[in-house]
């Protein structure tokens, strides 16, 4: 006999919103679970009935129940990978840089409370702290292949590839944890990203100055604008 709502959870697997569905479940059942019983002490077994879900459904999205509380970074990498991929050939590296830097933010803004509560257990369980730091290199090790490849025919670099790779994934990590520890409001959103980009003046691009003056260029346009409207 089929235990109730299994049907509706097989038929939840068949479509990509229902896989989002099942696996933000999921997420929201360890991430309570570790919070009120402790991680040690929650099995996979646990998260799986939380969810109301089996055991074997379970590990059709995480390979163990440290993974069910880590964001999807996999994802974010690929989207990262993407953003490098698909931008214009005339957009200034800067530009591509920084808007690959925010698109990671989404796997945090898009469910504020999870990942403050997230936060909060990253601080307390060792298992999972060690796992966050890995996916901060992953990214590091990213941007410093994305932008070794572009920065070839610049002297040094390879150094430069390293020295930015490094310097966006810390000012990344800093305005996070910054919006994060203030409570992960919708209304810090906007700070947090502002925070991120006061990175751009740090870095060594010889095109950061071309981005300047696109910036420049933009705000004198919007003043016109504004004045057009006032008259």
């Amino acid at each position: 006999m089929n235990r109730p709502g299994a049907n509706h959870h097989a038929r939840r697997g068949r479509s990509a919103e229902g896989r989002a569905e099942v696996r933000r479940d999921l997420v929201n059942a360890a991430v309570t679970l570790f919070t009120e019983r402790g991680y040690d002490e929650t099995t996979v077994d646990d998260i799986a009935a939380a969810a109301g879900v089996g055991r074997r459904t379970f590990f059709r999205y995480f390979r163990g129940k440290e993974d069910a509380v880590s964001p999807d970074h996999e994802a974010s990498l690929a989207r990262v990978a993407a953003v490098f991929a698909e931008a214009h050939p005339d957009e200034p590296l800067l530009s591509v840089v920084l808007r690959a830097g925010e698109t990671v933010f989404d796997l945090y803004f898009d469910d504020a409370e999870v990942a403050r509560r997230r936060f909060a257990l990253t601080h307390q369980v060792l298992a999972l702290r060690d796992r966050e730091a890995a996916s901060v290199d992953h990214y590091r090790r990213l941007f410093t292949q994305q932008l070794r490849a572009r920065l070839a025919d610049v002297p040094d670099g390879e150094l430069r590839a390293a020295v930015i790779a490094a310097a966006v994934v810390a000012a990344h990590n800093l305005a996070l944890r910054t919006w994060l520890t203030e409570g992960a409001t919708t209304a810090g959103i906007e700070s947090c990203r502002a925070r991120f980009r006061r990175v751009a003046g740090l870095l060594p691009f010889e095109t950061a100055d071309e981005l300047s003056d696109v910036a420049r260029r933009l705000e004198v346009a919007v003043e016109r604008l504004e004045r057009s409207a006032s008259a």
